[in-house]
């Protein structure tokens, strides 16, 4: 079974991966240190081939589905593979592969965050998503998504908990450009998103002010003032 999962000639079977994935956390203490070898070695191997190729088999997009057969421990784990590969392998993707993922990823933290309900279940879930984003953000903006600081303000004044999780959005991207950047990027890459931080950063206050002015709800509040 692990071997099959570790077989790129054939589609990937999302019960064997739920199988495996599962193994990890409910198998003998044997079954767990192979089923995470396998789950190691198939992260390695997508990360470390042709991204483009190993991610048209390796399908997110299928494994996330509601009707997928996946928990939420393999759906993570789709996560945590689509991270290291818009992290480590963004640059080798063809632009109709990277445009399909942004809008995949964009489309699916509007879903998740739009309802309260699912917003607050899958905190977790959220949380990986919307690292991912930034992460996705950090390679396409300002070069080929200029408007994305508009889009998120324009997007953030039709939900307030839509709009929360932006707040979240904004902040993490803040620290990945100011803090972080020395250790994960170029200092021209840094530098250039910076200044991109720094001109739109009116649109980024005039939400925050619109929050002020609008909004009641005390955990939307607190983002904005954290952000």
């Amino acid at each position: 079974m692990e071997e099959q999962l570790l077989n790129f000639a054939v589609p990937l079977d999302l019960n064997v991966l739920e199988q495996v994935v599962q193994m990890v956390y409910t198998g003998t203490p044997q079954q767990m240190q192979s089923a995470q070898r396998t789950l190691s070695q198939l992260q390695e191997r997508i990360a470390g081939e042709d991204a483009a190729g190993a991610l048209n088999w390796f399908r997110v997009d299928q494994i996330l589905d509601a009707s997928a057969p996946c928990t939420a421990n393999t759906r993570f784990y789709a996560l945590q593979i689509l991270d290291g590969a818009i992290k480590y392998r963004w640059k080798t993707l063809p632009p109709p592969q990277q445009n399909g993922i942004k809008n995949f990823i964009v489309n699916l933290v509007i879903q998740k965050s739009s309802d309260e309900a699912t917003f607050r279940a899958e905190r977790v879930f959220m949380t990986k998503l919307n690292v991912i984003l930034v992460q996705i953000v950090k390679q396409e903006w300002p070069h080929n998504w200029p408007s994305f600081i508009q889009d998120i303000v324009n997007a953030s004044k039709t939900n307030e908990t839509l709009c929360e999780n932006n707040m979240v959005v904004l902040k993490l991207l803040s620290e990945e450009v100011f803090d972080f950047s020395r250790d994960e990027m170029t200092s021209v890459k840094a530098k250039k998103l910076k200044e991109s931080f720094n001109a739109d950063f009116s649109l980024i206050f005039q939400l925050c002010e619109y929050i002020m002015a609008n909004s009641a709800k005390p955990s939307l509040l607190v983002c904005t003032f954290q952000t």
